[in-house]
């Protein structure tokens, strides 16, 4: 098993925090792992950056919790 295989494992076993989009009600619109968030960001950095913008301009609520 590579190197990079065995990281990727490890980071997915030990990845227990959540990412959370939550609505001006309070209402949970969105919960991801963090891991795929990052991932998601990084692959898709103009349409993380539109997410972010529509999540101030809504006033959504952005957390990452620990579970």
């Amino acid at each position: 098993m590579s190197l990079i295989k065995r990281q990727v494992i490890k980071i997915t076993k030990e990845n227990n925090e959540e990412f959370e989009v939550k609505g001006e009600e309070g209402k949970t619109l969105i919960q991801i792992p963090l891991t795929l968030g990052v991932v998601g960001a990084i692959l898709l950095p103009v349409w993380a950056a539109i997410g972010a913008i529509a999540a101030v301009v809504t006033r959504a609520t952005i957390s990452v919790e620990r579970e």
